[in-house]
């Protein structure tokens, strides 16, 4: 599809839906603060494309977890990630049927309990995505286990610049340039003598 497995097919489309519902709840809370209707309006589009956008998400999400190579560490964070997105999109559904059922009808109290439904939303967004990051980057779910041994040995052989190659560590310490060029030591190296 696209080019993409469905692990890299979730990965791809997972962001932008949790930027829009971040921004909805956040120009819902300025129309409240302003009473501007642009801003009720934006926030209503973007909670429509966001609630589309995130179930194509979970769906994608739903397929990758059928296909990634995984054990019980990774299953077990890939259920709590599901069940936060299956209960984070069913927030914002709710929020988007009920402000089209109700259309400019809603009472203040209507009003406030969908602000508290959203923000709740955006509560279960931070912390999907932060298992979401977990399983990623502590838990390397989605990278096929030869993948991995590749990048292992690779790692284990280190990185060594070019000699007249920039360094990209911006923190690194200045080089001695009373050292012959090229020529680097790790840090911690006792002296010696070349």
């Amino acid at each position: 599809m696209f080019g993409y497995d469905w692990p890299r097919f979730h990965a791809a489309v997972n962001d932008l839906p949790a930027a829009l519902l971040l921004v909805t709840v956040l120009f819902d809370v300025a129309a409240w603060l302003t009473k501007r209707a642009s801003l009720q309006a934006a926030a209503l589009w973007t909670l429509w494309a966001g609630v589309i956008g995130g179930w194509v998400a979970v769906v994608a999400g739903l397929e990758a977890e059928d296909v990634i190579e995984h054990g019980e560490a990774i299953h077990e964070l890939m259920e709590t990630h599901e069940t936060l997105a299956l209960v984070t999109m069913g927030i914002f559904t709710v929020v988007l049927a009920w402000r089209l059922l109700r259309r400019a009808r809603l009472g203040g109290v209507e009003e406030t309990a969908l602000r508290l439904l959203s923000l709740a939303g955006l509560v279960g967004i931070v912390w999907t995505a932060r298992i979401g990051g977990k399983l990623v980057f502590d838990h390397a779910a989605g990278i096929p286990a030869a993948t991995m041994q590749t990048e292992m040995r690779d790692r284990e052989l280190g990185h060594h610049h070019h000699p007249g190659e920039a360094d990209e560590d911006e923190h690194a310490a200045p080089t001695d340039t009373a050292k012959p060029a090229g020529h680097t030591h790790p840090p911690g190296t006792p002296p010696h003598k070349h």
